[in-house]
């Protein structure tokens, strides 16, 4: 069975989780985030943002771990699994800052592929900051266009997501997958 990978990104503050969990409330296998995970896993070693710290140690953990729910994913017993991020959106990240990283890091782009890309723009009205977001709404702006860069360059074709309630945003994600 070929299981359809389907990626929902977009940066801090869009409300990807906030959809991931309509999906997942309507019955739809999901693989939320996580780097908020990783952040709580350092702050119980006294690292307050490891992403400030150390940006390559967390991107490591995070590309593990993307390329673990990618590997999952195929596994799973569903015809489509809904991702929040790809692997993609962590060299978008180190994109972001202006730090290099190595081939592997690549590698893994070319070698998780994904059937669909919706990315969700950020959106002043719902952006809020809070421990483990600390990005302004400006910052998040820049982390889009580095995110549409990269899914750009590993060819990948991004699907918007209209500025909606949250059941509307779902409904749009649903109807465009062919469900």
């Amino acid at each position: 069975m070929n299981i359809k990978k389907i990626v929902i990104t977009g940066g801090p503050g869009t409300g990807k989780s906030s959809i991931i969990n309509e999906l997942i409330k309507r019955g739809y296998t999901c693989l939320e985030e996580i780097s908020r995970q990783v952040t709580l896993d350092a702050k119980k070693e006294g690292i307050e943002q490891l992403f400030l710290t150390n940006p390559l140690l967390f991107s490591e953990l995070l590309l593990k771990g993307r390329q673990k729910q990618y590997i999952d994913a195929a596994k799973l017993n569903a015809d489509i699994v809904f991702l929040d991020r790809g692997v993609p959106d962590v060299l978008a990240y180190m994109d972001f800052i202006g730090d290099n990283y190595p081939q592997y890091f690549i590698d893994a782009c070319k070698d998780s592929k994904y059937d669909m890309v919706f990315i969700l723009k950020p959106w002043k009205a719902i952006y809020t900051s809070d421990n483990e977001r600390y990005e302004s709404f400006e910052q998040a702006l820049q982390i889009h266009d580095s995110l549409v860069n990269t899914y750009k360059n590993y060819n990948y074709t991004l699907i918007d997501v209209p500025f909606d309630t949250v059941e509307n945003r779902t409904d749009f994600i649903l109807k465009v997958v062919g469900i």
